[in-house]
């Protein structure tokens, strides 16, 4: 049995409880002959600590690991003192295939430096359903062949630098008004709707992308019984065989509440590789971790899973690996000192007595800043306030982070930012739909609403309040929740706020295209 479960390690991806690989979790990666490691904002502290992490584990794990994180852009970012990508969203609102192909290769540039071969992204969901709490300003837009060309465009430019790419959720989480992550989704469309329009951008990418992510949804035109992740028809029927796949299927995390909460994480794990996933992401606990293992090693020794295709899984896990090694760097990265920080880092910059930050060259971080800004985009008449105005701001007093998505911007930052332009009184809520914005002063003053969390507004805001201003700065679609002009950056990141400010100075115009309808 224990050399089924070295076989059984091969086909999971763990995720990790600390910043440092500790000897017992090292012995358990070498004993189960584990390949596959994704990590999070626990896992990483500053750039050396997380090379020293990434070392470690190939070191375990050997030639053919993959480590992997979830760098997509925008909100939905692991490694936060890289240049910060914007999201798919803004490169789409931009349409321009050479600016996401560089702003890809760019991602790929600051992650592989780091230690990393496989990075989640780009999503090819199309984000149809204003009310969808999940995907949003994480997808490339609505319209299939145009959302699928900048996407393809962003994972050529991270092939180009050595890192696979893993698009997701196929066939399609764009549709859907439940996250994952809480509950069980369910994408009531037929066939034909579904051809022609979730599973589009997927069938366009099968020739060419490396490895594709499952999504925990039930499709009932596809399969009644059960979600994609865990369904023979969707992933061997469809993918494989209908469209000849032949690149690594990996699941979404099994510790979602789509599946954990319905399933022993042994079975859901057994049914989602007999389905025809290559890889399960086992990333709960070590317990959980231990049973997925058991579960498969005792399905290949019933032959629920058959030898041969586990043989073929070993295959295509082992052909991604080789093509794109782990430790590979394609180009050294610029040291930054508390020196020259303030130039390349701005509001990021450390302290004179902090350590030194090691991050891509200073091109890469003006090609991203140069990218938000084109993904600008406006909705009304937006206007201006004049230089040196009295602005009220107000905001959302939490930026809590949705579990998928890094904390939003406190509204302090905001205020910070926009005080280099105006003199700023700042005003915060606690809940939109409670808070009485009547009592908001009339004074002359320019308000400003910031929206920082990825919450949509209910229609108390909109029954009782106008600002002159709406930077809705997360989620475009709050744009459509208040009566007000808006500018959307579709993200929060420091260029993010940046791009605002040259707006409301006049040093650029909002020339993005929100990609979703209704704008």
């Amino acid at each position: 049995m224990d050399d089924l479960k070295k076989i059984a390690g091969q086909l999971i991806m763990v995720r990790l409880f600390g910043t440092e690989l500790d000897e017992d979790t090292a012995r358990f990666l070498a004993a189960n002959r584990v390949r596959g490691a994704c990590l999070f904002r626990q896992n990483m502290t500053d750039a050396a600590q997380l090379t020293r992490l990434t070392g470690a584990l190939r070191a375990v794990m050997g030639p053919e690991a993959l480590i992997a994180l979830d760098q997509e852009g925008g909100a939905v970012v692991r490694s936060t003192w890289v240049p910060a990508p914007p999201s798919a969203m803004a490169i789409g609102a931009a349409n321009d295939p050479i600016l996401a192909r560089e702003v890809g290769a760019a991602v790929a540039r600051a992650v592989r430096s780091l230690g990393f071969n496989w990075n989640f992204a780009p999503v090819l969901d199309l984000n149809n359903n204003p009310h969808n709490p999940v995907i949003a300003e994480r997808s490339f837009g609505a319209d299939p062949e145009t959302a699928t060309r900048i996407a393809l465009a962003w994972m050529e430019g991270s092939e180009a630098e050595g890192v696979a790419c893993c698009v997701k959720h196929f066939p399609g989480h764009g549709d859907t008004h439940v996250d994952s992550h809480r509950a069980l989704p369910t994408v009531d469309k037929p066939l034909a709707e579904l051809e022609r329009f979730e599973f589009a951008p997927f069938r366009m990418a099968a020739p060419f992308a490396p490895a594709m992510m499952t999504a925990h949804i039930v499709y009932p035109a596809l399969d009644p019984d059960y979600p994609a992740t865990m369904s023979r028809p969707i992933l061997t029927g469809i993918l494989r065989e209908g469209w000849n796949y032949g690149g690594v299927i990996i699941t979404d995390g099994m510790d979602m509440h789509a599946i954990a909460h319905r399933y022993g994480v042994g079975q859901a794990a057994v049914r989602a590789l007999v389905a025809g996933a290559d890889m399960v992401m086992a990333i709960g606990s070590r317990e959980t971790q231990e049973e997925t293992i058991e579960a498969i090693a005792a399905a290949i020794a019933s032959g629920e899973l058959p030898m041969a295709e586990v043989e073929a899984r070993l295959a295509r896990l082992a052909k991604l690996a080789a093509a794109h090694p782990a430790g590979g760097i394609a180009r050294p990265a610029a040291a930054v000192t508390a020196a020259n920080a303030p130039e390349v880092m701005g509001s990021e910059a450390p302290g004179a007595d902090e350590a030194p930050i090691y991050t891509t060259d200073i091109e890469d971080r003006a090609l991203m800043a140069r990218a938000w800004q084109r993904g600008l985009s406006s909705r009304g008449a937006v206007v201006r306030p004049s230089p040196g105005a009295r602005v009220r701001l107000v905001a959302r007093q939490d930026v809590v982070s949705d579990g998928v998505s890094e904390a939003g911007v406190p509204a302090a930052a905001i205020a910070a930012s926009l005080a280099q332009l105006f003199e700023v009184e700042l005003v915060t809520f606690a809940d939109a739909d409670t808070f009485d914005w009547s009592a908001l002063p009339q004074d002359g003053r320019f308000t400003i609403l910031a929206s920082t969390s990825r919450r949509r507004y209910g229609p108390h805001v909109r029954a009782t309040w106008r600002p002159d201003l709406h930077l809705a700065l997360w989620n475009p679609y709050q744009a459509l929740d208040v009566e007000a002009p808006a500018l959307m950056t579709y993200g929060f990141a420091a260029p993010a706020l940046a791009a605002v400010n040259a707006w409301l100075a006049g040093e650029i115009e909002a020339t993005g295209q929100c990609p979703v309808p209704g704008f």
